[in-house]
């Protein structure tokens, strides 16, 4: 069958101006070549070994900002696109928020966790980023937390959360500690 890309930001999150992240594609296929689009402009055929390819972004500027997309070509044709990857760039003013999990970082199959993101403001809403992924969770307040129940293996990673406020000029917090979750 076609091969399927998958875009993700590393390490995930809202990055300041001067920051730095890499945009990583990964494709199951690794004899062809990536291109990598922001909007409709091809940005440059991406460094790759094996089946994934990377393009650093390094002292990042409001340019920068803006949706990302993959490509994978064998021999000139397009046999894959990624889904969308926005990129934000905006100042961080907030204190980096903390990120905990319960139980604990090791966890059997079948459990229940509970990832906290405690930051000093109290009217922000947090994100939660497992890396590799393009989608963030968001976390709710009302629970104090987001709850994964019944954690599966494809739930193990690197987690971090990031906050942000709701007033009119949503400022953003540094993104947290990171956590390993392992599901065994």
């Amino acid at each position: 069958g076609a091969p399927t890309i998958s875009i993700f930001q590393k390490p995930p999150g809202v990055i300041p101006p001067g920051g730095s992240t890499t945009i990583c594609c990964i494709c199951q296929r690794s004899y062809g070549s990536f291109v990598l689009y922001k909007g409709s402009r091809r940005l440059h055929t991406l460094e790759q070994s094996g089946s994934r390819a990377e393009f650093s972004i390094s002292n990042a500027t409001y340019k920068d900002k803006g949706t990302y997309i993959c490509h994978y070509l064998e021999g000139g044709t397009v046999l894959a696109r990624s889904d969308e990857l926005e990129v934000s760039v905006e100042e961080l003013r907030l204190p980096r928020p903390n990120l905990s999990v319960l139980p604990g970082h090791e966890v059997t199959a079948g459990a229940d966790v509970m990832f906290r993101c405690t930051s000093a403001p109290p009217s922000t809403v947090c994100y939660l980023y497992l890396e590799g992924q393009t989608r963030a969770q968001l976390l709710s307040r009302e629970q104090g937390g987001y709850n994964l129940s019944h954690v599966q293996q494809g739930d193990s990673g690197r987690y971090s959360c990031q906050c942000y406020t709701m007033n009119a000029s949503r400022e953003w917090s540094a993104v947290s500690n990171t956590l390993d979750l392992v599901v065994r």
